[in-house]
Formats: structure tokens, C-alpha cells, sequence
């Protein structure tokens, strides 16, 4: 678990400044922010705000995928339109019944947008609002159980029972007074939709967050600014779908575009990460040849660019070096990637350390393990170039 953290505390910090976290913090907005490079697409910041609404720790939610807040209720229809617009890398706002960790169901308006990378045009993060939708004015048995604190903040609704007047509780309405209602189960069953107000309010919550964001990445530190909208792209990044689809491959491996110039990696598997000692930063965008050294052998090289450029597989022992200059032999495997019109969409290059066992860890020789990666990206490619050739 510790490497998988150690690249949750990095997504955040290698792209923002010091400071950040404390200036999201004081927005006072209820979300989250997720990597969808990172296997698993696993949360990397949650607001204070959201912690309270929801009622995890920190340490229960970091490192943890969104769907841990669906329920038994929750609509697996607007689930659906979620992960499509993570696949589009689109924005989205919907109403959602999500659950807190007592069990609780409550309706929220969920407002979901990426957050772009403005060097290459990639999604770098997944930013979700969460804005709880408050039912109308009815008639309330004890209306003390209102409170304006903002400890509650938590509403349903139930449309039938609605008056005319709209009824403002401050931040929103007691939790005590939603799990006391005898008819919460009635309400959770009706769908909510959100009034403009909420609506607004997400939106405006979205550009204040973007704004943060954007401003702590103007560090001279990082360099790496980030943005609301799909800016400056080089041709350079993979959608968000596919990036899910390859954190499932646990074994080392890149993804380099032979469409770009000097053919750099757009995609670095965990694994590869940590075979080498690069982080994600220092490989995407560079050409593989990086992990060569003083004694790695010409001729080795010179036969990788042959086949590439005859859009061929091979397979190669090479002499490579870790980012602290040790050198280690790499029993390597590249082959083309051809996306459904058959024409090659990119290089797979799979690295197996020969200090390793001769038998992975799935009991795989190596040549088996170098075809179930390939094999493994290729559907992965083909998938996302049939559904973006049908929608």
C-alpha cells in the first residue's frame, strides 16, 4: 500500500505549491479531488468540508475510489453517465444519492470537471463538487430541530409536499432532523432535482477551486499549470477511460506515441515507476532511450529502431539504468499497438528485470508475461478507438 500512497501524495504535490491545501480548505466547498493516471482512479484530496458532510476521517477516504460513497439506492443509470464523462474527460452535473458512513442516504448535486495540464493538453485530475439539494418548505412538526450552524447541511426532498415559500436554513437542515424523519425512506425513493440556486452554486464552487489550482501552479517550483479547459495541446496524453483501463496491469510497462516527435512515453504503468525509481513527472514525454547508459550496447538500440520503424515486435535483453544509476538487465519486449482501423496507434514496451524469478508473479514465464501485457493494452486501445468511432 505504501507505493500507492506515495504516488497519491506526489499527484498533488509535484503539480502544485506549498500552501494549496490550506487555500482549498478555506473555500468551504464540499469535494474532491481525483488522479485518473494513478490505478484504481483514487481520491488525492478531500476538503474538510466534505469530510464533515460525509463523515469519514481523511485517512478513510485518501487512496479510496469515489464509488465508495454509492448505496444500494443509488442510480446505476447516473452512475453510468459519470463514467462516460470521465471517458469523455467532460464535465458533468447531476443529482446523485450518495450515502455517508453512518449509512445515511442523502440527494446531492454532483458537478464533476477535469482539470487539464497546460504543458500537453492531459487531464491531470478529476475535480467533484458536492452541493447537498435542500428540499422546500413543508410542513415540520418541530421546527426547532432546524438548525442554521451548518452542522447539518444535509437535505432531501419530497416534491409533492413542497409549499410555495422556500424556506432558507442557512447551510441546510440538521442531520439529527433528517434521520429523524418518519418518512425518509419515502423521500430518499423520490428523485431530487436540484434548484438553480444549487446549480449555481456548484458551478461557482468549480470556479473557485479552478482558480486555486491554477494560481498554486504558477510556482516557480512546480511549472506545471494547470486549467479548467482543454488548452495548449500537443497531441500529447491519454483519455482518462484508457488510463483506468491500463492502472489494471499490474506489470511494468510504457506507452510511446509514434505519431509524436521523438516518440515519447505517454503512458508509465506503477510498476515501471518503480522498477526504474522515476516518477511519473520524469518519464511522460520523453523518449524510452533515457534509461540507456554508458554501457549499453549500440547494436541493441539499433535493433529496437528497426523494428519500429518496420512496425514489427521484438524482443531484446539491454543493459538499462534506475533513475540513482544502478544498471540492470532488461529483458524488454516492443510491439505495435493498432487501433480498429488496423494502422498502428502506438509502441508497448514491456520490461521484465532478469533479476527477477523466471516465472512472474502470476506463475507467467516471461515471454508469457511480455504477450499478456501486450495483449491486455491492445483491447484496451482497440475499445477506446471502436467507442470513439460509434459515438
Amino acid at each position: 500500500m505504501e507505493p500507492q500512497l506515495g504516488l497519491i501524495e506526489q499527484s498533488f504535490h509535484v503539480r502544485y505549491s506549498d500552501g494549496v491545501r490550506e487555500a482549498l480548505d478555506e473555500l468551504g466547498d464540499s469535494f474532491l479531488i481525483t488522479d485518473p493516471s494513478i490505478s484504481g482512479h483514487p481520491i488525492v484530496f478531500a476538503s474538510s468540508a466534505f469530510l464533515k458532510i460525509f463523515g469519514y476521517s481523511k485517512d478513510q477516504v485518501i487512496g479510496k475510489n469515489g464509488r465508495m460513497f454509492q448505496g444500494p439506492k443509488t442510480n446505476r443509470r447516473s452512475v453510468l453517465e459519470i463514467r462516460e464523462a470521465i471517458r469523455q474527460e467532460k464535465a458533468i452535473q447531476i443529482s446523485l444519492l450518495n450515502y455517508r458512513k453512518d449509512g445515511t442516504p442523502f440527494w446531492m448535486l454532483f458537478h464533476m470537471c477535469p482539470v487539464f495540464a497546460k504543458e500537453d493538453g492531459r487531464v491531470v485530475h478529476f475535480l467533484g463538487v458536492q452541493v447537498p439539494i435542500l428540499r422546500k418548505s413543508r410542513v415540520v412538526r418541530n421546527p426547532s430541530k432546524l438548525c442554521e450552524d451548518g452542522t447539518g447541511f444535509l437535505g432531501c426532498c419530497r416534491r409533492e409536499v413542497t409549499s410555495d415559500s422556500v424556506m432558507e436554513v442557512g447551510r441546510g437542515l440538521a442531520l439529527d432532523y433528517l434521520l429523524n424523519s418518519d418518512d425518509r425512506e419515502l423521500e430518499i425513493d423520490q428523485p431530487c432535482e436540484a434548484s438553480e440556486l444549487e446549480k449555481r452554486k456548484a458551478a461557482t464552487a468549480i470556479s473557485n477551486i479552478l482558480s486555486v489550482l491554477a494560481h498554486y501552479s504558477e510556482s516557480e517550483v512546480t511549472g506545471r499549470l494547470v486549467c479548467g479547459k482543454a488548452c495548449c495541446l500537443s497531441g500529447m496524453g491519454l483519455g482518462a477511460s484508457i488510463n483506468i483501463s491500463f492502472g489494471r496491469i499490474k506489470q511494468s510497462f510504457v506507452l510511446t506515441d509514434p505519431h509524436l516527435h521523438d516518440m515519447p512515453i505517454v503512458y508509465a504503468s506503477d510498476a515501471f515507476l518503480k522498477l526504474t525509481g522515476y516518477a511519473r513527472h520524469e518519464v511522460l514525454g520523453r523518449n524510452c532511450r533515457f534509461l540507456s547508459g554508458l554501457d549499453t550496447v549500440s547494436a541493441t538500440q539499433f535493433e529496437i529502431a528497426e523494428c519500429i520503424r518496420n512496425e514489427r515486435p521484438c524482443t531484446v535483453h539491454i543493459l538499462n539504468y534506475r533513475k540513482d544509476k544502478t544498471s540492470f538487465w532488461n529483458f524488454l519486449h516492443i510491439s505495435p499497438v493498432r487501433n480498429a482501423t488496423g494502422k498502428v496507434a502506438y509502441f508497448v514496451g514491456v520490461q521484465i528485470s532478469s533479476s527477477c524469478n523466471s516465472q512472474g508473479k502470476q506463475g507467467l514465464s516471461p515471454a508469457m508475461e511480455h504477450l499478456s501485457v501486450v495483449g491486455a493494452v491492445k483491447v484496451a486501445v482497440r475499445s477506446l478507438s471502436i467507442g470513439a468511432s460509434t459515438s
